[in-house]
């Protein structure tokens, strides 16, 4: 059986990348953030898994082939509150019973959050 551990991303300054997710998620980033590398949850025993920014040389050239995904009773709220933080709506989908909106990152990684289709 596998466990989910850390969700990685790839980005150009991991610092100031992981302080828009440290918003999103309200978890701290973790101490020593720099450009090269930063991290949420490290070393922290929770149901979550921990988050780790890394500085790559190359930018984000297309969609990305696997995303994370967010539920939340609040769907509306929580999309206006991320895009205050500086994340980018893409698009909205309600399908199989529940709605979910494509927001990207300051860097343009995709995500989406989801609820049931009344919110």
């Amino acid at each position: 059986m596998i466990t989910l551990r850390h969700v990685t991303v790839d980005c150009r300054d991991a610092a100031v990348l992981a302080a828009f997710w440290s918003a999103a998620l309200d978890r701290p980033v973790d101490e020593g953030a720099n450009p090269y590398y930063a991290s949420i949850g490290i070393g922290f025993r929770s149901r979550q898994p921990a988050w780790l920014f890394l500085q790559v040389p190359e930018p984000k050239t297309a969609k990305n082939r696997m995303h994370v995904d967010f539920s939340t009773d609040e769907r509306g709220a929580e999309v206006q509150r991320l895009v205050a933080l500086g994340a980018s709506t893409h698009g909205e989908h309600d399908e199989y019973g529940v709605r979910w909106t494509v927001l990207a990152d300051p860097e343009g990684n995709e995500f989406c959050v989801g609820g049931p289709s009344s919110t």
